[in-house]
Formats: C-alpha cells, sequence, structure tokens
C-alpha cells in the first residue's frame, strides 16, 4: 500500500496544531492534580481534575473528550511515524 506523501504532511501539519491545546491542557491538568495528590491538597484543586476530563464550566464534553484526544494523539503518532518512515527511505536511496 502507497501512501501519498503531500496528503500525509498535510494531515500531520493541520493536526498538530489543533491538537496542541487539549493535548497540553490534558497533561497539565493531570500532573498539577498528580502533585496536588501528592502533597495532600486535593480539596481545593478538584477543578483540575474536571478540566482534566473534559468539563469547562458550563461545557460539559466528559463523554467524548478522551476519546477525541486519544483519537487525536493517534492520528499525529501515526501520520509522523509515516513522515519519518518516508524520510529514512529517501536517505538510504
Amino acid at each position: 500500500m502507497r501512501v501519498n506523501r503531500l496528503r500525509v504532511r498535510q494531515l500531520h501539519r493541520w493536526f498538530a496544531p489543533v491538537m496542541a491545546l487539549p493535548l497540553l491542557l490534558t497533561l497539565l491538568t493531570g500532573m498539577g492534580f498528580q502533585i496536588a495528590m501528592s502533597t495532600g491538597n486535593t480539596s481545593g484543586l478538584l477543578w483540575l481534575l474536571e478540566v482534566h476530563r473534559g468539563k469547562f464550566g458550563a461545557v460539559d464534553l466528559t463523554l467524548v473528550y478522551p476519546f477525541l484526544n486519544g483519537l487525536g494523539l493517534l492520528t499525529l503518532l501515526v501520520s509522523g511515524v509515516l513522515m519519518w518512515l518516508q524520510t529514512s527511505k529517501r536517505s538510504r536511496a
């Protein structure tokens, strides 16, 4: 199966900025809550866990946010690996 190089690059170039904010938000809120748990200060920081799961005030995305986050990360991973494989083939030739 031959993969169109231009399409893979376009997909990755478009998806990377779209997924940067949700992934960064998930990373920071997860780390923040883990630090709060290790210091025993979770009572005032439960909002971190809510944001981590996809609840943004009145907007509740808890059912789809983890799925979309995972799907976006998987897309970036697959397209990145495909681009890397294409580059390594060219450098060997």
